[in-house]
C-alpha cells in the first residue's frame, strides 16, 4: 500500500470531505457519550434543540457565531499564505481594549450613531492589525518564526488590557471590579432581535466573509496570497512582491480578529474584561481548518462549533454528561478533517 499523489481534486470531493469529517467526528465523540451512559442519539437530538429549539437558542447560537466567524476569517487569511498567526486572541483583546479607549476621546459619545459604530470598528481592527504587523516585521527582517512571537504575544496583550483596564481604563463606577469603561451608547451595536442578545455585528461578519471571499478568489492580490502558500520562492520569481504581499494579508487577518473583539464589546458585553473571550482566537484556527481556509467554509465551520457549544449546556443538564463533550467533539472534527484534506490530495494505491 503507497500514497500517491492526485493530479487534481473534484469539486465533490472538495465538499464531501469536511461533511465526512464531520460526521466521522460525530460518530467517534458518539462513542463517547456512550461510553459515560448516555444515548449518543438522544443526546445529539438534545444538543440541536437546546441550540435551535427556542428563541433563546438560536439568538444565543448565532451570537457565539458572529465573533467565531470573524477569527476563523482571520486565521484563513492568514493559513491561506503561510502565514501562521497565532495570535487572534491577543488581537482580540488588543481591538477590544481600542474600542473602549477611542470612546473615551471627545466627540465619540455625541456623534451619531453610524459615525460613532464605523469609527470604533475601524479603531479596533487597526489595533489588532498594528499587533501582527510586529510578528511579520520580525520575519521578513530576521527571519523570526512567526508561530512563536505571535503565540507569545497573546500573553503579552492580554496583560497588557489587564494593565490598563485596572489602571487608567478602569471603570469609577465598577465597585473595584476589573473592568474597562462602558463604550459610548452612540457605538453600540444595534439589536437585530428583541430581548436577545444577537446584535447587527452578524450581519457585518457574514458580509466580511463574503468579502474576503470575492478578495480571494477574484483579485490580483488574491492570486498573489494564494501563490505566496503555495510556493514562496516560486512567487518570487514569478514577481509576486512577498513583502508587502505578507504585510497585506497581516493587516487583514489582524483587522479581523481584532474587529471580532470590536464586536463582541460594542454588541454584547458593553466594556472589556479580562474573560471576554472563551478562547475565541484560538477556537478561530480550529473553525479555519475545518473550513479548509474557505471563507464561506467558515461560516458553517463557526455555526457547527456554535451549536455545539450552546446546544452541549442544555444535553448536560438533561443526561448528567458534561458539556465538555463539545470541546472533544470539536477537536476530533479537527483530526478527522486533517485527515480528510491528506486524502483529497492523495489517494491510496496497492
Amino acid at each position: 500500500m503507497r500514497f500517491e499523489r492526485r493530479e487534481s481534486t473534484s469539486a465533490t470531493l472538495t465538499v464531501l470531505a469536511p461533511l465526512g469529517a464531520v460526521a466521522a467526528a460525530l460518530v467517534v465523540a458518539g462513542i463517547l457519550i456512550a461510553i459515560a451512559g448516555a444515548n449518543a442519539i438522544e443526546a445529539y437530538g438534545l444538543i440541536l434543540r437546546g441550540a435551535f429549539g427556542s428563541r433563546l437558542g438560536l439568538t444565543e447560537t448565532l451570537t457565539r457565531a458572529t465573533p467565531l466567524i470573524l477569527t476563523g476569517l482571520a486565521a484563513a487569511v492568514a493559513f491561506r499564505a503561510r502565514l501562521w498567526n497565532i495570535g487572534g486572541e491577543g488581537q482580540l483583546y488588543l481591538g477590544a481594549l481600542a474600542v473602549t479607549a477611542f470612546g473615551l476621546l471627545p466627540g465619540v459619545a455625541t456623534a451619531p450613531a453610524p459615525v460613532a459604530i464605523l469609527a470604533c470598528l475601524i479603531a479596533g481592527a487597526v489595533a489588532g492589525a498594528a499587533l501582527l504587523l510586529v510578528p511579520v516585521a520580525l520575519k521578513l527582517r530576521f527571519g523570526v518564526d512567526e508561530v512563536v512571537t505571535t503565540l507569545l504575544l497573546n500573553f503579552v496583550a492580554i496583560l497588557f488590557v489587564s494593565m490598563m483596564i485596572e489602571g487608567s481604563l478602569k471603570d469609577p463606577l465598577a465597585f473595584g471590579w476589573p473592568q474597562s469603561v462602558p463604550v459610548p451608547d452612540a457605538a453600540l451595536l444595534p439589536q437585530l432581535v428583541d430581548r436577545s442578545r444577537l446584535h447587527a455585528g452578524l450581519l457585518v461578519a457574514l458580509f466580511l466573509a463574503v468579502a474576503v471571499w470575492w478578495v480571494q478568489s477574484r483579485t490580483v492580490f488574491g492570486m498573489q496570497s494564494r501563490a505566496t502558500g503555495l510556493n514562496a520562492r516560486a512567487a518570487a520569481f514569478a514577481g509576486v512582491p512577498l513583502g508587502r504581499t505578507l504585510t497585506i494579508v497581516a493587516c487583514l487577518s489582524g483587522g479581523l480578529a481584532g474587529l471580532a473583539g470590536a464586536i463582541e464589546v460594542m454588541g454584547v458585553k458593553g466594556y472589556v474584561t479580562t474573560d471576554l473571550s472563551p478562547n475565541y482566537g484560538y477556537s478561530g484556527i480550529v473553525i479555519a481548518m475545518l473550513a479548509n481556509l474557505n471563507p464561506i467554509g467558515v461560516i458553517a465551520a463557526a455555526l457547527f462549533s456554535a451549536v455545539m457549544f450552546v446546544g452541549a449546556d442544555s444535553m448536560s443538564r438533561a443526561l448528567g454528561i458534561p458539556s465538555y463533550i463539545a470541546d472533544v467533539t470539536v477537536a476530533l472534527a479537527l483530526l478527522t478533517m486533517l485527515v480528510a484534506i491528506f486524502l483529497t490530495q492523495y489517494r491510496v494505491r496497492r
